[in-house]
């Protein structure tokens, strides 16, 4: 009996301790300066499928881009409209993005027929990439974030923003843009909670450079609060999403390599080349 109790404490003691790290990461930055470094302030696009894809999954990237001055656009390619709560959804992103302190004017939501929320629904990669064009030409983009093939949760309007902005890197107007993507973690980071802080101040201490980078989320509170504004998608998973991750993995996409490979608490941030499929 006391060995159970032991374990139960010890269990108490981890969180407790990992709940105190994570509230407080904003006082340890942990190598994130080596991210953009802090010359030049770049003009971001941020493509996401749904709205509250960017409190969900991207807000520690957000975090840290605002806080260094970066100028961060976003394009949602759907109002999530596949309960027919589109409009809703699409002023909840609003809502959010002001939390973030993004402009308003700065976010732009599609309501296309090529581009309806949900699965079994193939997107047009090809339209898309002439949009991303479009924008990065309109706001003078020089990076770009997204996620990777797998989409973070395997959903396939996802996966499909991937491909759209790897079609657009494949043209030559999209071949000087510097892109990140969102790396998918497996499933035993994404449900151990709080926990994860310490996985993610590791990756954020040996992955760091020109081509990997990790960052810390120096601003949970606001991630909560900006993931407070879609009541609509208010269930447990998003509540334990944006309560327990720790870290956004990317890494950079590039024409050069053949393999390809997630936000929270923090956001390690991975770069390194993949194929464009």
């Amino acid at each position: 009996m006391s060995s159970w109790l032991l374990i139960i404490v010890s269990i108490i003691v981890a969180w407790v301790a990992s709940l105190y790290k994570i509230l407080n990461a904003s006082r340890s930055q942990s190598n994130a300066d080596d991210f953009l470094g802090t010359g030049e302030k770049r003009n971001v696009l941020l493509v996401i499928a749904h709205p509250d894809d960017e409190s969900m999954f991207f807000s520690p990237t957000i975090n840290y881009l605002i806080s260094r001055g970066h100028n961060v656009h976003i394009l949602c390619m759907s109002t999530g409209n596949a309960d027919g709560i589109g409009n809703i959804r699409k002023d909840e992103l609003y809502h959010a993005c002001a939390v973030l302190k993004i402009p308003l004017k700065q976010v732009k939501v599609l309501d296309h027929v090529d581009f309806q929320d949900g699965f079994g629904k193939l997107w047009n990669r090809n339209l898309m990439a002439k949009i991303v064009e479009e924008e990065v030409i309109a706001h003078a983009i020089n990076l770009i974030l997204t996620f990777d093939n797998y989409g973070v949760s395997g959903h396939c309007n996802h996966r499909d923003v991937h491909h759209g902005i790897c079609n657009f890197l494949s043209k030559t107007s999209g071949r000087d843009i510097e892109t990140w993507e969102l790396i998918s973690t497996n499933i035993l980071r994404k449900y151990i909670g709080p926990l994860d802080i310490w996985l993610s101040i590791f990756s954020a201490t040996h992955h760091s450079g020109s081509q990997m980078n990790c960052l810390l989320n120096e601003h949970p509170r606001k991630s909560f609060q900006a993931m407070s504004q879609h009541l609509s998608q208010w269930v447990w998973y998003s509540l334990y999403s944006v309560l327990y991750i720790n870290s956004t993995q990317l890494k950079r996409i590039s024409l050069t390599n053949t393999t390809s490979n997630f936000a929270g608490f923090g956001s390690c941030l991975y770069h390194s080349p993949v194929t464009l499929m």
